[in-house]
């Protein structure tokens, strides 16, 4: 299941607005995911002119020429090696004096060899145009991030039969990853953290040859991609019966977890978002213990816009998917972090009460990883 061409097309329209508004006459995205996003096409060598007014023009080199004609047919396509310089000049040749770029992509090199080419249009940087229209998700999407979420539940579920005293780190990640692909994911969304006992209190940790033990929570944090959709879930499993302080930990993540997912809500502040769930974890004595961000947007990339955190800012919006993801983590003796993807959804008709919802109230987001939140105990 792929987005049809008509989604790409309402996404370049949307873009095109907000280009005519800001008084560009074209925009050079060089951005692979941001192509992917207004195009269709996946490729590692893409470009897309976009004008104000009028179809665009994408431009690839002849390794995804046939696949851009086939995924792309609405679309004029350039095929050339030196993508940013042809598009660059071919908008010089239709008039395009003003022409915005992704300062966050281009390289200083690459500027400098459109800034002077024959002719060259004023070079202005666009912000992040394509990435702000990227944070609200259509139906179409956000069906390849359910399915993706579905995949990483069943194939976490899967891998647990694997985790054992004396199996390694590595070995679960092995184990998980591919049995997201034999479940039909594209790939991993990214790399899988396993981190077992005292390696807990690493947050990203990397996965190797420790074995497990009886005693140790075990936290894992997995993703599967589909349809170039990532999901993101993490969860902390007990191998034999916890400790007081492993229950304690484990007790006040998951109240704080509940706390952020019922706090992201449609036209929530994203700081106070994070505070709903740090609040609580800081009250407990535990606050230098949990440093990193409540959570992120997920999509094309798996963080991306909306970031959730102290010191940020901006609000949620209807249709934002992203993770809420608290953790507490003692140097030398492990932690705990519980994440879920799910869907910040304004109140519609006929969706309340749903299973997926994080409670009966109105607006409440619409949770996709739906794998167990109790301590499993192994």
């Amino acid at each position: 299941m792929t987005p049809q061409p008509t989604a790409h097309a309402a996404r370049r329209d949307r873009a095109q607005k907000k280009l005519a508004a800001w008084g560009a006459d074209a925009a050079l995205i060089t951005s692979l995911v941001n192509v992917r996003y207004l195009t269709g096409l996946a490729s590692s060598n893409a470009a897309l002119l976009l004008p104000a007014r009028g179809p665009g023009v994408l431009a690839t080199d002849s390794r995804y020429e046939e696949i851009a004609r086939r995924e792309c047919p609405d679309l004029e396509l350039v095929t050339e090696r030196f993508i940013g310089s042809a598009l660059a000049s071919l908008a010089v040749a239709r008039g395009m004096a003003l022409l915005g770029f992704e300062a966050h992509v281009m390289t200083v090199e690459q500027h400098q060899e459109l800034a002077s080419l024959d002719g060259a249009p004023t070079l202005v940087a666009t912000g992040r145009l394509i990435e702000e229209l990227r944070t609200v998700k259509d139906e179409g999407e956000l069906a390849l991030l359910a399915r993706a979420c579905a995949i990483t539940d069943a194939a976490f579920s899967a891998a647990l039969s694997r985790l054992s005293p004396g199996r390694t780190e590595r070995e679960l990640a092995v184990a998980l990853e591919r049995a997201m692909v034999d479940l039909g994911a594209d790939a991993p969304a990214f790399d899988t953290i396993v981190a077992g006992g005292p390696n807990g209190a690493i947050p990203h940790h990397v996965p190797g040859d420790r074995p497990f033990a009886v005693g140790d929570l075990i936290t894992i944090d997995c993703g599967a991609r589909y349809g170039g959709y990532h999901a993101d879930m993490t969860r902390t499993v007990a191998l034999g019966e916890p400790a007081a302080w492993q229950r304690e930990i484990y007790d006040l993540v998951a109240t704080a977890q509940r706390a952020g997912v019922a706090a992201a809500t449609v036209g929530a502040d994203v700081a106070d978002v994070d505070a709903a769930a740090r609040d609580l974890i800081g009250d407990a004595g535990y606050d230098e213990y949990f440093r990193h961000g409540l959570g992120h947007g997920v999509g094309l990339e798996v963080h991306e816009a909306p970031i959730i955190g102290f010191g940020r800012t901006g609000t949620l919006g209807d249709r934002v998917p992203v993770t809420v993801e608290p953790g507490v983590y003692l140097p030398g003796r492990g932690g705990v972090r519980i994440e879920d993807t799910l869907v910040v959804r304004a109140p519609a008709g006929g969706s309340e009460g749903s299973s997926s919802r994080a409670g009966s109230g109105a607006g409440a987001p619409e949770i996709l990883t739906t794998t167990t939140r109790e301590l499993l105990v192994l």
